[in-house]
């Protein structure tokens, strides 16, 4: 069940650290969370650029809370200077996303490196390891949010990107991050001249339990937060059906001919709790 309170994003952008404008620029869309690329987007040979660039984009965030910085994999040298640019910074951002992730060590390495410099930014994990799948359940006990990596872990499986070949790394996630009460965010739809593609993907991703989904492209970001986003018509209905069981003295109640009892209550009072902390954190206005 989703944590109580617990701001999840909706929409994710993803732009590579590779022009300081096209950063900015992209702080213009709008996204609930603006992420800062420096693993795959950015050549290896401009990666070094890449983080002086990220580290005066931060320093020139309107709203460094929501802004995410995605970095390189554990165990490569690039990693290393990620993490001294980051506890370097005078500003932390608000998310630290990890790149191919293989054990729940990194995820606690990651948290105690940053809060030797009194950083405490959200961490979200790049699933798109076997061993991340193998070992989901202990990386969403150490995490604040997984992300589906469907890229990476459709080659190392030697399958195609589609729906069938990513379901079951989609369930786990689903059900590890319901365990835990962290964000689920689906993966970024990679074809991109496909609209229906990426309504199909996040229409199925919710039904699953995902909150959230990636992109590359500020072009898909109206269908994503028109799908994802808590709506007043969504919110009210689940008000009517906390108010109905409790109305009920928490038993079986009867709403506009359908049956509702206290499990639709539970999901009922999450719906709005998430709702509000979203509001509260990414939302323009209220909700």
């Amino acid at each position: 069940m989703m944590g109580s309170g617990r701001a999840i994003p909706r929409s994710i952008l993803y732009t590579p650290a590779l022009s300081l404008d096209r950063v900015v620029k992209a702080w213009s869309y709008d996204a609930d969370v603006h992420l800062i690329d420096l693993e795959d987007s950015v050549p290896g040979p401009f990666r070094a650029e890449a983080r002086t660039l990220c580290r005066t984009a931060l320093d020139n965030a309107p709203q460094p809370s929501n802004i995410a910085v995605r970095i390189n994999a554990f165990g490569t040298i690039d990693a290393v200077y990620d993490l001294v640019m980051l506890n370097e910074s005078s500003v932390t951002p608000g998310f630290i996303v990890m790149s191919m992730v293989k054990s729940p060590t990194e995820v606690i390495l990651l948290r105690e490196t940053l809060a030797s410099t009194g950083k405490y930014p959200e961490i979200y994990l790049t699933i798109e390891t076997v061993e991340a799948i193998t070992d989901l359940d202990k990386l969403a006990a150490v995490a604040d949010g997984l992300i589906l990596g469907s890229a990476d872990l459709a080659a190392t499986l030697g399958v195609e990107i589609t729906w069938s070949g990513m379901l079951a790394a989609r369930q786990a996630m689903a059900l590890a991050s319901a365990r835990y009460g962290i964000g689920c965010i689906d993966t970024a739809n990679y074809r991109l001249s496909e609209s229906e593609v990426l309504a199909d993907e996040v229409q199925r991703a919710r039904e699953l339990g995902f909150h959230g989904k990636a992109t590359v492209h500020p072009g898909e970001l109206d269908l994503i937060n028109l799908a994802l986003r808590p709506c007043e018509e969504k919110l009210l209905a689940a008000r009517r059906i906390t108010d109905a069981v409790q109305a009920a003295a928490g038993g079986i109640a009867l709403l506009d001919g359908c049956m509702v009892g206290p499990p639709f209550a539970r999901l009922a009072h999450s719906t709005i709790q998430s709702g509000e902390a979203w509001a509260a954190r990414f939302g323009k206005g209220s909700i």
